[in-house]
């Protein structure tokens, strides 16, 4: 039996994770044993994310007296482990997508992103969201754009024309 102080230390715990992340998953855990689990924590590490187990009623107090992320109670049921992710906020999603694809054995049951709750069934739509530093590099790829064509209808402008005065060249040779 865990004791209230022990408690009490692992919603303090949860708080900070919930703080600092800006991507949270519900995954049901069922089945993994030590050696999975210490191989997914790793693949968690890699990908600048975490995962931790807890009780659910302690996942309930953390995720009340955080206020930031909404998740149906009815996803707190059976065994939850809650994946955060701190950098990149579809950094777990990934991790999950390629854990199951390999063992089977984890499964996503609701994720919680920019205040949008996601079902468990959404994964793969998760997983395939772009990361931060893609949707900057499209933006500005995108502010950088009307230069570039600018720059691309002026070389073709002096493209024609270098041709132009070519032909004339040649035709005033010729003559």
């Amino acid at each position: 039996m865990i004791t209230k102080e022990k408690k009490k230390a692992i919603v303090a715990e949860l708080l900070e994770k919930l703080k600092d992340t800006n991507g949270l998953y519900l995954v049901d855990y069922t089945g993994i044993s030590v050696e999975e689990s210490i191989g997914i924590r790793r693949e968690f590490k890699e990908a600048n994310a975490e995962l931790k187990v807890a009780k659910n009623t302690l996942i309930k107090i953390a995720l009340n007296e955080d206020g930031k992320f909404s998740v149906p109670d009815d996803k707190l049921v059976g065994q939850t482990a809650l994946a955060f992710g701190y950098d990149d906020p579809v950094a777990p999603a990934r991790v999950i997508k390629k854990i199951v694809e390999k063992t089977k054995k984890l499964e996503l049951k609701s994720a919680v992103l920019e205040g949008q709750v996601f079902d468990g069934s959404q994964l793969k739509e998760v997983a395939s969201l772009p990361t931060r530093e893609d949707l900057i590099a499209g933006i500005i790829g995108s502010i950088g754009a009307p230069a570039s064509g600018i720059v691309g209808a002026i070389n073709a402008v002096m493209r024609d024309l270098t041709s132009v005065i070519e032909e004339v060249a040649k035709k005033q040779e010729a003559a």
